[in-house]
């Protein structure tokens, strides 16, 4: 996907320590067979990385990575999923009522380089990944 690499590119700065996490988690997803991959630029407010599984028919994602860009040189991450896909079992993401897409959601907020946030949220993708692949 050229505009992933292109974004990636450009992200010079990274004060927050998120650039290497989001490359993780990205890497880790493009790896997945029957994934696709969206991007929804809006620069100055987020990039919006929008994942969907081919099998996946009811739903036009499932995981949205969204790289918030009020401030280029302090860069975070919001990762949500619908609430129904996926578990929370360490109570570590923001329940957000019909905030997704007009469904429940949760989302997972990475403002520094948390390895226990990080492996978390990879855990996550794959429940949901899981989840999306098995909805037809």
């Amino acid at each position: 996907m050229e505009k992933l690499k292109k974004f990636l590119c450009d992200w010079k700065e990274d004060d927050l320590g998120t650039k290497p996490i989001f490359r993780s988690l990205v890497e880790g997803i493009m790896i997945k067979p029957d994934t696709h991959i969206e991007l929804n630029e809006r620069p100055g407010i987020s990039y919006s990385f929008r994942l969907s599984h081919e099998h996946q028919n009811d739903r036009p994602l499932f995981t949205m990575i969204d790289v918030i860009d009020n401030d280029p040189k302090h860069r975070w991450l919001s990762v949500c999923f619908f609430g129904d896909m996926i578990e929370d079992p360490d109570e570590l993401g923001d329940l957000i009522p019909g905030g997704l897409l007009g469904s429940d959601g949760y989302c997972f907020d990475i403002t520094d380089p948390d390895e226990h946030l990080r492996e978390c949220v990879e855990n996550r993708i794959q429940e949901a990944y899981e989840h999306a692949g098995s909805r037809t």
